[in-house]
């Protein structure tokens, strides 16, 4: 009976973590453990939490530097994301550190990581995984002349008013941001290795990265648009990164004041930064731009069945159905450049795929006059969704003997020419007997 009850207690113990786990039904992500170097930030940056929260998250908050941290147990990762604003910590407690952050990421999983001008190692070698890189001057901060928020206080420049975004709306969402988002932290830089970063948040040209506090001996290392101020990654696993160089672009002061900037009059009531770090959640947590495609299918024209071969020239019917996840339901992806190749060592056919608006993309092309081993594949990479990779296999043969046509027209002048050469040999044999 004691046995009996241990069992049980162990199978409901897992059961929210059952509820809770990553769903390709579902995937927007659920359950999101948040670090914090001081429990304060809980509250500091409350507006932001709340409405992940009041879209269904669930939200696990943690010091950073807990030593009972882990992200999975028995091998089964227990988040669906991760938060990390604690730029200041240096070591992540329990068994936490940048490799399991990293490995969390490569396991499909979502990351937000935030820095300011005391970022740590930990969180500066994090980003540098990611393909960013911060100014390696600790005191150094973004500095903008030109675009800079006005302000009583602010007298150094360093809290700005950018308003140069990424033209996503899959990204951003539809509705355009019309307030400056205020930024005051540090700046990175995109590597030029990595092709799967993008700038989100911009600065102005006249920007640049150094420490106010002290004069300029050297030339900036980061100097005008090259300075990204909000990056994001999505990795070839469709997992999606969002690292900002600053943690109070998130809090709630930065949400509620208003903002004017420099060399403009009009003055905002209210800044664009709880547009857009809510729009952007939405993003990295997948409740936007997110495709799976379904129902792949392959048959001649004409039938339903799927064949184990083809043979060359054969009339072929290649759909698809691709849907977009709403955040709450599955919808029909629209699009016009989805394409199929039919591919061997190389596309032998490349064909844009048509939709009926409606999820289905159909198309139909004739098998070249090539036999081998063929793919249909649906490569599929758009910014800021997830990417599509399909491939199915098919062997293509050649006609038969016995299909080929008794005559075929493209062969009539061999035919031609093998008769004329019988009939000139005849007439030239009858003339050497006969001639005299």
């Amino acid at each position: 009976m004691a046995k009996n009850l241990v069992i049980f207690l162990t199978l409901i113990s897992f059961l929210p973590l059952l509820c809770n786990s990553f769903s390709s039904e579902n995937p927007s992500d659920r359950k999101i453990l948040v670090l914090v170097d001081d429990l304060g930030i809980k509250s500091s940056h409350s507006i932001f939490f709340k409405s992940l929260q009041t879209r269904g998250f669930e939200l696990d908050f943690k010091l950073a530097e807990d030593p009972k941290l882990t992200l999975k147990r028995y091998g089964k990762y227990l988040y669906d994301g991760l938060v990390l604003f604690s730029p200041s910590t240096k070591r992540l407690g329990g068994s936490l550190d940048s490799a399991a952050v990293l490995e969390f990421v490569d396991a499909g999983h979502d990351l937000i990581l935030t820095a300011d001008s005391s970022a740590s190692d930990l969180i500066r070698d994090i980003a540098t995984e990611c393909g960013v890189d911060f100014d390696e001057d600790s005191e150094a901060k973004v500095i903008d002349h030109t675009s800079y928020a006005v302000s009583a206080t602010d007298g150094d420049h360093t809290l700005i008013a950018s308003d140069d975004f990424i033209k996503s709306d899959v990204i951003l969402g539809s509705k355009k941001i019309e307030a400056p988002v205020l930024f005051q932290g540090i700046g990175h830089s995109l590597s030029s290795a990595n092709s799967l970063g993008i700038k989100v948040l911009s600065a102005s040209p006249a920007a640049y990265s150094a420490n106010p506090n002290a004069k300029l001996s050297n030339p900036p290392s980061l100097t005008g648009a090259t300075i990204s101020l909000v990056s994001v990654v999505q990795a070839r696993n469709n997992a999606r990164v969002v690292i900002s160089g600053s943690l109070d672009l998130f809090s709630n002061r930065l949400f509620k004041s208003a903002v004017q900037k420099a060399g403009t009059s009009i003055k905002h009531e209210k800044s664009g930064n709880e547009q857009f770090a809510t729009e952007l959640s939405k993003w990295v947590f997948h409740e936007r731009g997110h495709l799976k495609a379904v129902n792949v299918r392959h048959h001649r024209v004409g039938e339903t069945d799927e064949p184990a071969i083809y043979r060359i020239n054969d009339e072929v019917e290649y759909s698809v159905e691709i849907y977009e996840w709403s955040g709450t339901s599955w919808v029909p992806y629209i699009a016009n450049d989805v394409q199929l190749q039919f591919y061997m060592m190389s596309p032998y056919v490349l064909k844009n795929l048509s939709t009926d608006k409606k999820g289905l993309y159909s198309t139909i092309f004739k098998v070249p006059d090539v036999y081998g081993v063929f793919q249909f594949k649906v490569e599929y990479q758009r910014l800021g969704y997830t990417s599509l990779s399909l491939s199915k296999q098919i062997p293509v043969r050649p006609y038969r003997h016995n299909e080929y046509e008794r005559f075929i027209p493209t062969a009539f002048p061999y035919y031609g020419a093998s008769f004329s050469t019988m009939a000139g040999f005849f007439v030239f044999t009858i003339v050497y007997l006969y001639h005299k």
